[in-house]
């Protein structure tokens, strides 16, 4: 009988099971774009195998079809997050894409074309949605309007949470509920694996931006969708085949190199965050600091295991004020993305939700004078004094 591991030893161990067989300590990374095949019968039965959304076959054929390195990084993956599956892509929008996409094979001769979705989202995938450049029509909603918005042609209902750039948090059970029979999409790039695991409280398929916290040093771009549905998961990697959206082998080797330190990072980073939180607060400069609150009920009802390592905060005087607060800091660096090793702030309005509609923005928290802070790994104190230079 395998016996159970914490999530902090599943992220040393996870996706290198056959490394012994291998021979190997360190994760080997396979560049190969193509493999031979000698015997054709074999290569034949693979590709069918493949294109009917299989994981795996008797020979890889071709690196768009299967890669060993990005497999083992889904295994690791799918490991951290209670899946039975796990699905790289070349980013996170491109798995945010995939899931959309999937939906036309799942619901076969008769596509739907209805999203039901709750702001705030990633900047990019409001705009994807927005835009309806895959063809869906949306309904934006909040948690208590989402059974009055499902439709006949309903195909998803996609969540953020902790959302971004507001860290607002979400109950997934209660969405599962109110959604019934329509799958549920929650983006957990926030969370990570190690805070939170929407599969466990009925979501059907989970997304993480890989390019932050699974990767975790700002060198990589990368996505992947986990699931515990077969058919899902199936047409997951159909759509992956057909797009050729990819995670390159050398970007599954450095999330795969990063996942041993992932709960570690993570951990250490919130408690900075936190502490950032409270002295932000105080600071006559802010007026408002966005962050979850111990005892808000995701926490307590533990769905969400910490507070994380993201937080926001409001100061007068709206993109001018925001401009010259990114121009002074000195220890923080001013560039988006999140989940580094280092402490990345930004000004959501102007940059990751800078596509959005004025009325997107409102409805979604995001105003001029709103501030991101992705904490990284330095010294609270040494960043404390950053932001209170840079503020004042």
């Amino acid at each position: 009988m395998e016996m159970a591991h914490s999530t902090e030893t599943l992220a040393v161990h996870a996706g290198r099971e056959d490394f012994s067989a291998l021979g190997v300590h360190a994760p080997p990374l396979d560049l190969s774009s193509t493999y031979p095949v000698p015997h054709l019968e074999e290569g034949i039965a693979s590709l069918d195998a493949f294109v009917e959304g299989k994981a795996s076959a008797v020979n890889p054929i071709y690196s768009r079809l299967y890669n060993p390195t990005v497999a083992n990084f889904e295994k690791a993956l799918a490991d951290l997050e209670g899946a039975t599956d796990a699905v790289a892509y070349a980013s996170g929008m491109a798995a945010t894409t995939a899931a959309l996409m999937a939906t036309r094979i799942l619901y076969g001769e008769k596509p739907r074309n209805h999203v039901v979705a709750m702001r705030p989202l990633y900047g990019g995938t409001d705009h994807l949605l927005s835009s309806g450049l895959l063809g869906f029509e949306v309904t934006w909603t909040n948690a208590e309007g989402i059974a009055d918005a499902i439709r006949a042609d309903t195909a998803l209902v996609m969540v953020e949470t902790p959302a971004n750039p507001t860290c607002k948090l979400m109950d997934i059970e209660a969405v599962v509920q109110a959604a019934g029979e329509i799958p549920v999409f929650v983006d957990s790039t926030f969370a990570t694996p190690i805070f939170q695991n929407p599969l466990e409280w009925g979501a059907t398929v989970v997304m993480h931006s890989a390019t932050k916290f699974l990767g975790g040093h700002g060198d990589v771009l990368a996505g992947v969708l986990a699931t515990k549905n077969e058919k899902w998961a199936a047409a997951l990697r159909q759509v992956r085949i057909v797009t050729g959206a990819n995670l390159h082998p050398l970007a599954a080797w450095l999330c795969i190199r990063s996942m041993p330190t992932l709960p570690m990072r993570v951990e250490r980073a919130t408690m900075t965050a936190t502490d950032l939180s409270e002295r932000l607060a105080k600071h006559p400069a802010v007026q408002a600091v966005y962050y979850p609150k111990a005892d808000d009920p995701v926490l307590q009802k533990g769905q969400m295991k910490g507070r994380g390592a993201l937080l926001a905060f409001e100061i007068a005087g709206g993109t001018e004020a925001a401009a010259k607060l990114m121009a002074r800091v000195r220890l923080c660096v001013p560039a988006v993305s999140l989940g580094s090793t280092d402490t990345l702030i930004q000004h959501p309005a102007g940059l990751t939700h800078r596509v959005l509609s004025p009325e997107a923005k409102e409805e979604a928290g995001v105003t001029d004078g709103l501030i991101r802070l992705s904490v990284g790994l330095e010294s609270a104190d040494d960043l404390w004094a950053d932001i209170r230079q840079a503020l004042e």
